[in-house]
Parts: C-alpha cells; sequence; structure tokens
C-alpha cells in the first residue's frame, strides 16, 4: 500500500512479482506495475489539485482493509493511519516507516508497537521508544540508471522544494561559486519557493526544471558536477544520493541524520 500523494514509486512490488510472490498494489489508478493494481484515485493527489487529500486517503486505506482477508500480508508505505486499522482486522500488518514528520505522530506508532511490526529506512532514524524487526535500506533499479565516466558542467538539486530539504542553500552555494545550478522536483512549500527561490531563477545560471520523470531523471542526475544534499533536518534515508552515485556523480551533503550511513 503507496501514499497517493505523488512521487512514489512502486519498485518494491515488481522484485516480488519476479520471484512469484502474488502481490496486490494499491496505488493511484496511474501507477505502472506488473502486480496486480488496486486503485481508488485515479491520480496522486500532489498532481491532480482539485482532489482532496484527505478524502481521497481516507478511501485508499479504506479499500486496503475492507479487502484484508485476502491478504497473507499488509505492508504499509502510508506513514502512521493506517496503523488505527489494524486492530480490526487479522491480517498481519508490516509498516516500513519512511521517517518521522513530527514527534506528534509518535503516540500511534507506540500505542500499536506491539501489534504492528515496524521496519526503518535507517539506523539513524529509528525512535528509541519502539521496537524494530529490521532496517532495510531502499533499493533502486539499476538498469534506469547510466553510470558515467566524465562529470557535466552544473551543479543539481533533486528533490522537494522544501526548507527541510536545503533548495535555498544550493541556490546560495551555486551563487558564490559561480556554477549554473538545475533545480528539480516537485514545490512542496509555495511561498517558500516564492521566496527564496523563485527571485534567482534567471533561465541561465540558476534555472528551475520541475518533476523530471525516469529518462529525465537519468540524464540529469548522471550529467551534473555534482548533487546537492545539504539538508536542514535528519534525513531518513536521502534516495537521490544513492541514484547520483549509480550515475557516478559525486554527491554533496550535509552530514545528518542517515546521510553518514
Amino acid at each position: 500500500m503507496l501514499p497517493v500523494r505523488g512521487g512514489a514509486v512502486p519498485a518494491g512490488s515488481e522484485p516480488l512479482v519476479a520471484r512469484g510472490v502474488d502481490v496486490t498494489l494499491f496505488a493511484s489508478a496511474d501507477s505502472i506495475t506488473a502486480a496486480r493494481l488496486a486503485a481508488v484515485a485515479p491520480r496522486p493527489y500532489a498532481e491532480d489539485p482539485p482532489l482532496d487529500a484527505k478524502v481521497w486517503e481516507c478511501m485508499h486505506i479504506a479499500e486496503v482493509f475492507e479487502r484484508a482477508g485476502e491478504f497473507d500480508l499488509i505492508h504499509n508505505h502510508f506513514d502512521f493511519l493506517p496503523l488505527s486499522y489494524s486492530a480490526l482486522v487479522r491480517t498481519p500488518l508490516l509498516t516500513t516507516i519512511h521517517g518521522f514528520s513530527s514527534e506528534r505522530i509518535l503516540p500511534v506508532y507506540q500505542r500499536y508497537n506491539r501489534r504492528a511490526h515496524y521496519v526503518s529506512i535507517s539506523n539513524a532514524d529509528r525512535h528509541p521508544s519502539l521496537d524494530y524487526i529490521a532496517t532495510i535500506y531502499h533499493g533502486i533499479p539499476l538498469e534506469e540508471f547510466t553510470p558515467r565516466r566524465e562529470h557535466g558542467r552544473y551543479l543539481l538539486f533533486f528533490g522537494r522544494i522544501h526548507p527541510d530539504k536545503g533548495a535555498a542553500e544550493a541556490v546560495e552555494l551555486a551563487r558564490r561559486s559561480g556554477m549554473p545550478l538545475v533545480l528539480a522536483g516537485i514545490v512542496h512549500d509555495e511561498a517558500y519557493y516564492e521566496e527564496k527561490i523563485a527571485p534567482f531563477i534567471d533561465g541561465e545560471q540558476i534555472r528551475f526544471v520541475g518533476v523530471a520523470g525516469p529518462s529525465e531523471r537519468d540524464r540529469l542526475l548522471g550529467g551534473a558536477y555534482a548533487l546537492l544534499h545539504l539538508i536542514n533536518f535528519a534525513e531518513p534515508f536521502g534516495l537521490s544520493m544513492a541514484e547520483a552515485l549509480a550515475c557516478g556523480t559525486p554527491v554533496v551533503a550535509t552530514p545528518r541524520g542517515s546521510v553518514p550511513e
């Protein structure tokens, strides 16, 4: 079960299908997967503003648990909300915790600590009040990335345009170094973008290219001189760093959270 907010790639289901596991993937209807797709939301709500996030999240999660009896295991990638359904069904719930958005959500995880099973995505992201059965780092499909020996001539920011991710710091570094910068990703904080990023976009030294699909991602990451990951929070994992390294592109990062791992 994946979120419907956008940006999620159902890559984790594909190796299971290849190994003969019968997988039903609950995701938005535009997802591409070899698994059996079960969709309630037509599109990710981050890409379709008229979709009310709470309404479609509610229906999406309810669909999974109304069909719980069909499955041996429910694997939850949807943060804490599905935990509140877990006592209503007999099917075991495995939750991969993709970071904590706030300490305020911990009571939910703590309440279901003995009922659910938790997997962390890095050792740094484990909370001492919770029990975990494993740490499993994100994997990436290496066939989607092209290793390159020659570095490009621009710096790259690849991620959500949000204060946590250090987009403004990337702009400042580029301006002070004199190197071109390409910013790619979804605008997650409009006010931050308008104040800290947009005034410096000139189409030459600083360019914003928006959301990049798989082929564009490979080109951008592989063609960069370095990926900038100048985060302002304890990074739970940092998928773009692994993707950049798969292309042979160096990473300049702030050593917070899981970055040293």
